[in-house]
């Protein structure tokens, strides 16, 4: 599997960001999303926590939707931060539920529309039934060749380049070895998909909270005040004009795009 990784990249279908220069397209391939603002749009309700979360599964339905009408590649998805056990343990709970509910509901209709689902992330603290279910949901769609959906639970940017390094290191004893990037990414969760070219976190909140740390190196970042209930067919249309009027340079100059 590494090999043919490897081969891969030796062909250029993957690249990193700060060795080359990506193509750009009107519209993003790769759009990642922090999914942020379900507990304060219950509580803005007066509703429990746990309300926010299930209306924002609904939305996650919808994005994915707005995704396949407009030939976008690939949608990445925060669902679950390696530090959200932190959050009380009746919430988390509730998440891992609502989680393995998502996987029984929705994985026939991704299917049916050729959506490939990949889940990253550690998930060595998730239960066997849960996992169970990820495998197969993941060997269902994996040759699938449409929208490529993943889903990051229980996952973080440091742990997942750490994870990365490990790997790479018991493949490939160092003996004094110097790495270079093409070396390490086939080891990274995300080596099947290019590096995100537009980043949305709803909410308010404007940092990556230890989200694709590596991928995110030159993604356009946009941060908006609408938590993720509400984040409507609008709201990622904006998102999406936002992007449209960026200047991408990947270390050039503006002199050096024009002539382009």
């Amino acid at each position: 599997m590494v090999g043919s990784i490897k081969r891969l990249f030796s062909k250029g279908l993957f690249s990193s960001s700060t060795k080359t220069v990506p193509v750009v397209g009107a519209l993003p391939q790769h759009i990642a999303i922090i999914m942020d603002g379900n507990g304060r749009w219950a509580r803005n309700r007066f509703l429990p926590r746990v309300a926010g979360h299930q209306r924002g599964v609904e939305v996650v339905r919808d994005v994915v939707k707005k995704c396949v009408q407009q030939d976008i590649q690939y949608l990445t998805l925060f669902a679950f931060s390696s530090e959200n056990w932190r959050r009380p343990a009746e919430e988390v709970s509730f998440l891992m539920r609502l989680f393995m509910q998502a996987l029984k509901r929705e994985v026939v209709k991704l299917h049916e529309n050729n959506i490939r689902l990949v889940l990253i992330g550690d998930r060595s603290r998730f239960t066997p039934e849960l996992i169970h279910a990820i495998e197969a949901a993941e060997t269902l769609m994996a040759d699938n060749t449409g929208l490529t959906l993943t889903i990051a639970a229980n996952y973080g940017g440091r742990w997942d380049v750490l994870q990365a390094m490990n790997q790479l290191i018991k493949t490939e004893p160092t003996n004094n070895k110097v790495f270079e990037e093409e070396d390490l990414m086939p080891f990274l969760s995300m080596h099947y998909a290019p590096e995100p070219d537009l980043f949305i976190r709803t909410g308010g909140e404007k940092r990556i909270s230890n989200f694709i740390l590596w991928q995110l190196a030159y993604t356009e970042l946009y941060f908006t005040d609408t938590l993720w209930p509400d984040f409507d067919d609008v709201s990622f249309d904006e998102a999406i004009r936002s992007y449209q009027q960026r200047e991408r340079r990947f270390g050039r100059t503006s002199a050096q795009i024009a002539e382009i």
